[in-house]
């Protein structure tokens, strides 16, 4: 798991490769990842949009923008949590993503809270470690 806070907001993230959704010999990986946006601080907040940067073992990547996630903009009451899973394809066996979340405070005071940079590791790829 992968942990990260900004702004008494906890990002953890957990990636998990699916083997049912990827097709190797076809150049096709797919990871699923469950995030868990935990609200530490006094005020509620709300989820507005989402950046993702996605780059492949071979270097090759992609930007993601778009409003909320999974076709929401939830709303975090302070010690409260929301948690989604989502899908990302890959057309290499492994890569790394990292982002950020725009957020806004029931003030309406605008603020971006930072995704850990995670791992996608398929069990496709050995590695060595020298």
């Amino acid at each position: 798991m992968y942990e990260q806070e900004t702004s008494g907001l906890v990002v953890r993230v957990e990636p998990q490769f699916l083997p049912e959704e990827s097709s190797p010999g076809e150049g096709r990986f797919v990871w699923a990842y469950t995030i868990e946006i935990e609200n530490r601080s006094a005020d509620s907040v709300q989820l507005l949009s989402r950046f993702w940067k996605i780059t492949d073992e071979n270097g090759l990547t992609q930007e993601v923008r778009g409003a909320g996630v999974i076709g929401q903009q939830p709303t975090i009451p302070p010690g409260e949590s929301f948690r989604y899973t989502s899908a990302a394809p890959l057309a290499a066996p492994s890569g790394v993503m990292s982002g950020a979340y725009s957020m806004q405070r029931a003030n309406g005071e605008a603020f971006d809270i930072a995704v850990p940079l995670f791992a996608l590791d398929s069990p496709h790829v050995s590695r060595l470690a020298n």
